[in-house]
């Protein structure tokens, strides 16, 4: 049944969902790389699509920005509609030198400065973490592709805007990049038992402070989004 967010009827959405932030990039993997794609939500302008990639169903959907965003989208999609699997897919700040521009982030991990994960009154810290039946899907997709990657730990932050350099103490323990909603969604796909994925382009450098142009943002946004479909398929 239709929630508050999103006015898809049952069946409507695929068990398989890729969730870029943008929904306007939702609307361009739609009609890029999806066949027969049929809208199902507009609600909020956060459009969500389902069509046929390579002869499987998957569904595209916005999310907007940050955890509690994300939260509230992938709670509904996991518990009123459904869906197995998911996969982020979205821009990204390196933290590493060797992490370079329009390079692919998988997110085996994700840390937080959020505290998303209280509701679950844990007696401690927990480490949300990715499917790796997903992981190990897009690692064989990128490397089929010849597409630059890494596997590691990302920083799912509260801020954008951040007035002292804390990225730099997160940077000490390795993670590689810094994004806005993974955590959430793997603590909402652990705590239901289904299957989540974070997977980033690189378009900007706390290291060097560069920044991806117009042109490279749509190359590499590209190049993303078909390993997360390729993933998407086994």
């Amino acid at each position: 049944m239709p929630t508050a967010h999103n006015t898809a009827q049952p069946g409507e959405i695929a068990e398989t969902i890729l969730l870029p932030g943008d929904p306007l990039r939702a609307q361009f993997i739609a009609e890029q790389f999806l066949t027969d794609a049929k809208q199902f939500n507009a609600v909020r302008n956060m459009f969500g699509y389902t069509g046929v990639y390579k002869g499987k169903e998957i569904s595209v959907m916005g999310t907007g920005m940050g955890c509690p965003s994300i939260g509230i989208y992938t709670h509904e999609l996991i518990h009123v509609y459904g869906v197995k699997n998911l996969l982020r897919i979205g821009s990204c700040g390196s933290m590493q030198e060797y992490v370079k521009m329009g390079d692919i982030v998988m997110a085996m991990g994700a840390s937080t400065d959020s505290n998303y994960a209280h509701q679950y009154q844990l007696p401690g810290t927990f480490c949300a973490t990715a499917s790796f039946g997903l992981l190990h899907n897009a690692q064989k997709a990128a490397e089929e592709k010849g597409f630059s990657y890494v596997v590691g730990n990302v920083l799912s932050s509260d801020i954008f805007y951040t007035e002292t350099p804390e990225w730099e103490q997160w940077a000490k323990m390795g993670v590689l990049a810094a994004e806005m909603e993974s955590f959430a969604l793997y603590c909402n796909a652990s705590r239901a038992g289904v299957n989540a994925l974070g997977i980033f382009t690189v378009s900007d450098s706390m290291v060097t402070g560069e920044e991806m142009s117009s042109e490279e943002r749509q190359i590499g946004f590209t190049n993303m989004m078909e390993v997360a479909l390729e993933a998407a398929l086994a």
